[in-house]
């Protein structure tokens, strides 16, 4: 575009994902946002390893891509020489992403310096590369508000308390937000003790390095939270960065395969508000015993039925994390003897992968069986579908209150006194409450109004769309890039 005689060119972004889908997916959705709403350049910088992940690969071969969003894979890394341990999820994502960004600041002065860098929790190195090379570094926080306001307490609270968190006799209270029940703290934080805290401990301390903090949520959705970061004290002396809400950022299109298409096709078969959508996110599993009782359960319940199924491990509660869709998975081999014969035409049971977008804004879909990760949280707020919340690791316990509690738009499993997983007959009460009785009628319509004030966020006229309209702004006001 010329005015005068001066082209005027885009400002240039990094945005960097670490691994995982559910880095990926929602800075994928913020870069494409900022590419097609906000006249912004942007480079995806990709994490890689030798690892498969179908999922991953299908999610970067959309061919839907804008012209101004590139994909910029950063080399390999070798996982082969990185110590694995299924129970420790996060260490092993920490160094796989501090591997691959020795590789970063070559990266960065080959794509000519950016105006700025995006990038989450986990690629917090990425901020002194950054300050080497005089580039502003943000944050994109993957999380609930409640839980970046929670991060932000740590450093102070990890500076008081002597002993383990999970030794507190009371909630631990953040400023101005709702108290965390001890039994609903992150996983991360429940031994200090561990690398898992040393590295979780190590990137929140750096939080206030940012140059500002975007948040995948919004205002009606969290707004004590928003208000507690902006507002409170405690806050205000860290200093915590400016904060954007600025959601909610979640997968708008999908690269449906055959498989997709039928399971869709199924489901227009279907009357409206009737079918229960169960899934546990790109890398949840559950114990063999959990499965069976999750099976038996379902199938009590007598509703019709959605079922994303992985095989069952006793190792860990994220399974797939590294390997989304690549794994090996005959549903025959592990669910109950008969449970497909028995549940033929009520239900579908989809092995490993299905298009949770596509089914959750499908009018059929009455109700979401999740394991609360923030992103699928935020796409069933979105399409309106209210939720089971069944947490499995990492925040996602936090995530559950907070849906229960304070949004109003989930229920929660109760697990029997002196058991460690959930019967088959609270399965199918829960099951059968949110699709049949009361309390399911009462989060079915608060989810309705929050998907309206969602849609109203990302508006042109809404609260998303003005806070990320003013942080390009400030991009666009430097254009000699």
């Amino acid at each position: 575009m010329e005015v005068g005689n001066q082209t005027l060119i885009k400002p240039h972004v990094a945005v960097l994902p670490s691994v995982g889908l559910g880095h990926l997916i929602p800075l994928f959705e913020f870069a494409k946002r900022l590419v097609v709403h906000h006249g912004i350049r942007v480079s995806l910088l990709v994490i890689t390893t030798n690892e498969p992940s179908a999922a991953k690969d299908q999610f970067l071969c959309s061919p839907n891509f804008p012209p101004d969003l590139h994909i910029v894979k950063l080399p390999p890394v070798d996982v082969d020489q990185v110590p694995r341990d299924d129970k420790l999820i996060l260490t092993r994502l920490c160094v796989i992403t501090e591997e691959s960004l020795r590789f970063l600041k070559s990266v960065l002065v080959a794509l000519g310096k950016p105006k700025a860098l995006v990038t989450d929790l986990f690629s917090t190195r990425a901020f002194d590369v950054c300050n080497e090379l005089s580039i502003p570094a943000y944050l994109f926080s993957t999380t609930s508000v409640a839980f970046s306001a929670f991060m932000l307490y740590l450093p102070k609270l990890d500076s008081e308390v002597e002993c383990e968190f999970v030794e507190l006799p009371e909630p631990i209270q953040v400023p101005g937000c709702t108290p965390v029940r001890i039994e609903d703290l992150v996983d991360q934080a429940r031994n200090r003790k561990i690398d898992e805290y040393k590295w979780f401990f190590h990137h929140i301390s750096r939080l206030p390095l940012a140059s500002g903090i975007f948040l995948n949520s919004w205002e009606d959705l969290e707004p004590g939270s928003i208000n507690s970061i902006e507002e409170n004290p405690f806050f205000k002396q860290i200093p915590a960065p400016p904060v954007y809400p600025i959601g909610p950022l979640i997968k708008q299109e999908e690269t449906l395969s055959t498989a997709d298409f039928e399971c869709l096709e199924w489901l227009d078969k279907q009357p409206p508000d009737s079918v229960i959508f169960m899934s546990f996110g790109s890398g949840g599993t559950l114990s063999v015993e959990q499965q069976t009782e999750l099976a038996w359960g379902l199938e009590l319940s007598q509703q019709r039925f959605i079922w994303v199924v992985r095989k069952p491990t006793d190792a860990a509660g994220a399974g797939t994390f590294f390997n989304s869709g690549s794994e090996v998975n005959d549903p025959k081999a592990y669910l109950p003897e008969g449970f497909l014969n028995r549940t033929q035409g009520v239900g579908l049971v989809v092995p490993s992968w299905a298009p949770q977008v596509s089914i959750l804004g499908h009018p059929s879909t009455g109700g979401f069986l999740s394991h609360c990760g923030w992103n699928s949280s935020l796409e069933s707020i979105a399409h309106g579908v209210p939720m089971i919340a069944w947490p499995l690791y990492a925040e996602q316990r936090m995530n559950a209150a907070l849906l229960v509690e304070e949004i109003g738009v989930a229920v929660r499993l109760k697990v029997e006194v002196g058991q460690t997983i959930f019967g088959r007959e609270e399965i199918e009460r829960v099951v059968r409450m949110v699709m049949e009785g009361e309390e399911g009628k009462v989060i079915r319509s608060r989810v309705k109004e929050l998907k309206e004030s969602a849609a109203n966020a990302l508006g042109s006229n809404g609260s998303s769309y003005y806070m990320l309209s003013s942080v390009a702004q400030k991009w666009k006001t430097d254009l000699s890039l």
